[in-house]
């Protein structure tokens, strides 16, 4: 809009860079580098770097040198991770008991969506549990006041999906858990980054139903390790009841059908005169009257 001049710009930078070239924001870091001086220093920084973003990087940047502080998708070794096989009926039970747990001090909730997110805070309020949810539908004034209820532990749990993920620098966060396994692997890694920060230890909890095996093997990939089983929570092997809304024992919900009782109701017709008859009962006068005539 030429409010600004960039003559005199040096250095542009892009934090989260892979993030935001694959949200498709390509065109606008593009847009805004059309109008930038062609002689800066420009710096991309980000957790991870894919190949297929590391392509579209070169095409932008010129001989860039790249510097890893960390190897790609390496987990913390202080965060102590698991597994928890669970029935997908049974993972918001599964989360109250460890939101319970000695020592669950401050714990962040991953889910794989919106609504999912949304549904987990119902749950927890209905159990007296406080918690706020952030993501995409929230505006930006409710994700900062949730994020600083969340600091000042005002609320003990506080449920994000991945695109808030980076966003969360929070102190002291003792469990992150994933309710979902994500769909993307190299998420796993920013999920229980946000724990045993700043050389403290941490817990990353992920709940897996039988509908997940396959993102999971496809994270373990990624990080190159195998996360422990945990068979020892209370709901590993209990199959989830059904809702009330399931249609179990092959019974339908539907209204279920007359047992046919108008042919009653016509019999009565008839004893009662001033009530207008039935079409049934009608046809029994008619069928009785040319038995008669046969007679």
């Amino acid at each position: 809009q030429g409010y600004i001049k960039f003559s005199q710009l040096e250095y542009f930078v892009l934090d989260e860079a892979d993030r935001m070239l694959d949200m498709g924001f390509i065109h606008d870091i593009k847009k805004i580098i059309s109008h930038l001086p062609k002689k800066r220093q420009t710096l991309f920084f980000s957790a991870t770097m894919p190949n297929s973003i590391s392509s579209l990087a070169n095409s932008i940047l010129t001989n860039p040198i790249k510097i890893e502080v960390t190897p790609q998708a390496t987990t913390v070794e202080k965060i102590d991770q698991s597994v928890n096989i669970v029935d997908k009926g049974n993972k918001l039970a599964l989360l109250k008991s460890i939101i319970n747990q000695e020592g669950a001090e401050t714990i962040l909730v991953f889910t794989k969506t919106k609504h999912g997110a949304n549904r987990v805070v119902k749950y927890l309020d209905q159990q007296d549990i406080r918690s706020e949810a952030i993501h995409g539908n929230k505006s930006q004034a409710a994700r900062e006041k949730a994020l600083e209820s969340f600091r000042l532990k005002k609320i003990k749990v506080l449920i994000a999906t991945d695109i808030m993920a980076r966003g969360i620098d929070v102190k002291n966060i003792t469990h992150v858990i994933n309710f979902d396994i994500p769909v993307d692997p190299e998420s796993y890694v920013h999920r229980i980054g946000r724990t045993a920060r700043a050389g403290t230890e941490g817990v990353a909890i992920s709940f897996c139903d039988a509908s997940e095996f396959k993102l999971l093997k496809a994270v373990e990939k990624v990080i190159k390790y195998e996360i422990p089983r945990d068979n020892n929570h209370p709901f590993y092997g209990v199959t989830a009841k059904p809702t009330h809304n399931a249609n179990t024992n092959n019974h339908s919900t539907s209204k279920p059908k007359s047992n046919r009782p108008y042919e009653k109701k016509a019999s009565s017709a008839d004893e009662k005169p001033g009530k207008k008859q039935s079409f049934f009962s009608l046809q029994r006068m008619k069928y009785k009257a040319r038995k008669e005539n046969k007679n």
